[in-house]
């Protein structure tokens, strides 16, 4: 996996006609884990989107080098009509990747969904489909993971196997932003908190 790194220079972003955050500077590189925290309306999912290339900056710069990234945002991103495997398959099809089998079986074994991998997502529970969700992030090739509230419908058990997906990523050289009110209780990580 090739090394990502991020460089934001005093960036300002607007929402709904408010700018909810201005002059932020911060870098990152591979295997670091940044949580952005901060109240509802504090500009986290703003900042996802305009790091993601979803939204606009209002000022300042962001500068990617050699990331390929992969998102999450606070809907989950999957076809209903599809299996969790098929959904996985699919995203990495479009991603233009070969998908790999072992890979994702890795990944829906991570997320404890491998009896759920060829049912069809919309009979899925909305703890089932966010895990399904975040195996398709963990079954692609991305150095890069943008995760808007990753611990969205996730009981304690899910939540421990994000955690430990989230550090085996890193530990590869990743590197993960995520907006959470959940503490992401992983060595190393740093918190960047909004609205304050």
């Amino acid at each position: 996996m090739a090394t990502a790194s991020l460089e934001v220079t005093d960036l300002a972003c607007r929402r709904g006609g408010r700018r909810v955050f201005e002059r932020l500077s911060f870098a990152l590189g591979g295997g670091a884990l940044l949580a952005l925290t901060g109240p509802n309306g504090s500009g986290k999912t703003t900042l996802l989107r305009a790091l993601a290339g979803l939204g606009r900056a209002e000022a300042g710069t962001i500068a990617w080098r050699d990331a390929d990234i992969a998102w999450l945002g606070h809907l989950d991103g999957l076809k209903g009509d599809l299996t969790v495997f098929e959904n996985i398959d699919v995203a990495e099809r479009l991603r233009g990747a070969a998908p790999e089998r072992a890979r994702i079986d890795g990944a829906l074994a991570s997320f404890d969904l491998t009896a759920l991998a060829a049912r069809p997502v919309r009979t899925l529970s909305a703890g089932q489909r966010r895990r399904a969700a975040l195996a398709r992030v963990a079954a692609s090739r991305a150095n890069a993971w943008l995760l808007d509230e990753p611990f969205n419908a996730l009981d304690a058990a899910s939540q421990e196997s994000l955690r430990t997906v989230l550090a085996r990523h890193l530990g590869e050289g990743g590197l993960a932003i995520a907006a959470t009110h959940v503490p992401l209780d992983i060595a190393g990580g740093r918190t960047l908190e909004l609205g304050t």
